[in-house]
């Protein structure tokens, strides 16, 4: 990709500041954020994670670099995505033939048909929601529709800012406009912050930005690390299908994840301050 002028527009990031907040707040906040993704854990969808393909998150990835995004936004894009994408589908699956039952094809499209019109529209409502994500960080990285539609454009693409707007809108509402979803990194940074509370000798803005290499590569190879750990923890080379329904909670749990993340950039960054993790 050739650099975006809109990317050049788009002011600095405000700058992450470790020990402002009282440890009274951090307390509060961390067992918000605890209770949050044990809610999150507990209404979990058996398909989650189905659209965390590497190429897709790469594609996100790619797409918050070059449009000047903080590492927040990339993250809660792939989250809001899949949310919205199971969903979707789910909807869209409604609506066949084979799921009413109905052998009359002028009654109901059959789910083939449906298929091929997710597809065509997938990356439509990929750009919607790194959007969308954009919108929940700063206002001033906003990403507006003639920077999406000049992306699609050069992707092959033909959409118009109506199109474009009516994708937001069905992003927004099969979510219920609950779309401040929380990625592993907001967990990553909340630890960071209890980690400077403690005493934790090494200084925190290197390990942020050790964590959120780490954290991409998670992301990148997610599917290839816990086939590894489901497998060591069963003790079995091939899991069943039922064993990895039951493991899909393990690859949600994102202060899980967040917590063996930064156990990892302590590790690199400093082995003798990781029995303080």
């Amino acid at each position: 990709m050739n650099e975006d002028p809109a990317k050049k527009r788009f002011p600095s990031s405000p700058a992450y500041m470790f020990g402002v907040v009282s440890s009274d707040i951090i307390e509060d906040v961390l067992v918000a954020l605890a209770k949050e993704n044990e809610q999150s854990l507990a209404n979990l969808s058996e398909n989650a994670g189905s659209f965390k393909d590497p190429r897709v998150v790469e594609i996100i990835f790619l797409l918050s670099e070059y449009w000047g995004q903080d590492s927040s936004t990339k993250y809660q894009a792939v989250e809001i995505l899949d949310r919205f994408m199971i969903l979707h589908v789910e909807d869209v699956f409604k609506t066949s033939a084979e799921y009413k039952n109905i052998m009359d094809r002028s009654q109901a499209e059959p789910w083939s048909s449906l298929k091929i019109r997710l597809c065509d529209t997938f990356m439509l409502h990929l750009a919607s929601c790194v959007q969308i994500a954009s919108k929940l960080y700063f206002h001033c990285h906003i990403v507006n529709y003639n920077t999406i539609l000049k992306f699609l454009g050069s992707a092959g693409y033909t959409y118009t800012k109506a199109e474009l707007l009516a994708s937001e809108l069905t992003v927004l509402k099969t979510l219920h406009f609950h779309v401040n979803l929380l990625s592993p990194f907001s967990y990553v940074e909340m630890l960071l912050e209890v980690l400077g509370h403690n005493g934790c000798s090494l200084s925190l803005r290197p390990l942020r930005e050790m964590c959120i290499m780490i954290l991409d590569l998670v992301y990148l190879v997610k599917n290839a690390i816990y086939d590894m750990v489901l497998k060591a923890s069963i003790d079995l080379q091939s899991p069943t299908a039922l064993q990895r329904i039951k493991f899909v909670p393990v690859k949600e749990d994102q202060m899980l994840l967040a917590a063996s993340v930064i156990s990892v950039g302590v590790f690199i960054l400093g082995h003798d301050s990781w029995n303080q993790v």
